[in-house]
Formats: structure tokens, sequence, C-alpha cells
């Protein structure tokens, strides 16, 4: 895509480089808007938006929105929430600042805005990642400098959309962290996924209880393919249990016959 970009200061030093165009601030038809297609948040609070509708309404919408000119329309580049909640507090028009961006820097403005908020779900977080990595064919690497975090920051949360749809769902409704979900993501089968997912919600698990139900469901997979091959070989089922640096096996036959050919089976070994 030729040179990459540096995505900037941040947000607060792009509204601080915005100070000159306040005399420049028009109040725009809020139905000319259309929203921008980098937007990555998703999973709107319904209830922090309420709270800044009635805030708008009574004290006005105080910092202006960003845009731009696209052919018969205007595309917000910045200040989603603020449009969403104008529109909720039934204005007409809204204060905004009208700029001539590329759509390379329409897209990075956009979800920036977004990674640095406070409150981002962490799922967002991830798509706006997923957005600039492909947008702008950044390495991980490069997104981390760029945005000055850890690269193993930006990996673990965009590992975050690979989980079960259900996991997800449940992240959405922040009925389990992103912590938890970091902790899930160390299983590699699915179905323990979902199940201990679950767990959580139904015992209210908190971060290292969770840690720990994942340090025993991994010595459960590690001791599956034991089982399998005693299985095999005793014809009846088996179950090894471990706690700490110990473990027993458990056979269970449900007749004598199977006992006598579990003992020739032990005799001949």
């Amino acid at each position: 895509m030729g040179e990459k970009k540096a995505l900037g200061k941040g947000l607060s030093a792009i509204f601080s480089d915005f100070a000159e165009d306040s005399d420049n601030i028009e109040n725009v038809p809020i139905e000319d808007i259309k929203p921008s297609p980098y937007q990555p948040r998703k999973f709107e609070n319904d209830e922090t938006l309420i709270e800044l509708a009635n805030s708008i309404k009574e004290k006005g919408v105080i910092q202006p929105i960003i845009i731009r000119k696209k052919g018969d329309f205007f595309e917000l580049i910045a200040g989603e929430r603020r449009l969403r909640a104008s529109k909720l507090a039934g204005l007409q028009t809204i204060p905004a600042i009208i700029k001539n961006f590329s759509d390379e820097e329409a897209a990075q403005i956009a979800l920036i805005e977004n990674i640095q908020r406070e409150d981002l779900n962490p799922l967002d977080e991830a798509l706006a990642y997923k957005k600039l990595i492909e947008n702008f064919s950044y390495t991980q690497e490069e997104l981390a400098e760029k945005l000055g975090k850890n690269r193993a920051t930006i990996a673990n949360t965009l590992r975050l959309l690979n989980l079960p749809k259900q996991i997800i769902e449940l992240i959405k409704t922040n009925k389990i962290t992103a912590g938890h979900a970091r902790a899930l993501l160390s299983l590699d089968n699915e179905s323990f996924q979902i199940e201990l997912a679950n767990l959580i919600v139904e015992k209210k698990l908190n971060v290292r209880d969770t840690e720990a139900k994942v340090r025993e469901k991994k010595a459960q997979i590690d001791f599956s393919q034991y089982e399998k091959v005693l299985k095999e070989f005793l014809e009846i089922p088996v179950k090894i249990k471990f706690s700490g640096k110990k473990g027993k096996i458990e056979i269970v036959f449900k007749s004598k016959d199977e006992l006598e050919n579990l003992l020739s089976k032990f005799s001949k070994t």
C-alpha cells in the first residue's frame, strides 16, 4: 500500500490540532451525516448513551464532532457517541468541524478515537486492531509501536475474535470479562472453553478462579489420551484423576467376567 503513516499522538493531540478550527465550526443537519465505515464500536451501552443524551439536552454538545464532505452528504470521522446521543436528544443540527481527510486519515482517526476510550468493549478494540492491520498492512509490532502498546497486548486482544460465538456473546453482554476470556484462550478444546465460560457465569467465578479451573481442564486434556490407551487395552472404562503431584486410576467393571478378563490382562503383562 505504499508508505505507512504514523497514527499520531492520539485523540487529545488531534483535537488540540483542531483548536485553530474553532472559528470554523458549523451547525450541520444531523440527517445529512452518515456514520463512519471505519467505526468498530458495535456494542453500545444504552444506559451511558441515554446519560449523554440527557446531558446534551441540558448543556448542548460541548465538543464538536469531526466530519468530512463525501459527495452529497457528510461522513462522520470522530464523535459517533455524541452524534447518536444528539439524535436521541431530539436535536436537528450538531456543531461540527469539516475537514478534508483522505480515506486513510479518516479511518485512522475513527479507529484511534475508539481504541483510546477507557470503556471500550474488548471486542470492539480487537475489531479496531483488525481493521488497522487489514486496511493499512500494519504488522502487530508496527501497530503496537504506533499505539504505544505492548505487542503481546495487541496479539492477545486480537485472539478474542477466535473464541466461539457463545463466548463472544457473553463478552458483549458483559457476563464475562476480557480477563476471563483470555484465560479461556489457553484451552485448545472449544467444548471445554464453552463449558467453563458457562460455569463462570453460573458460579460468578473471578479471573483467578477461572485460571485455576483452566489448569484443571488442561490436566484433563493431557490425561485423556492415556485414558483412551488404557480403555482400548483393558476394554473397560478407565478414569485418571490428578490432584497436585499425585493421581489415581479408576477402573470400573460391571461383572465378575469383566474382572477376571481384567486380571488376565494384567497377568500377561
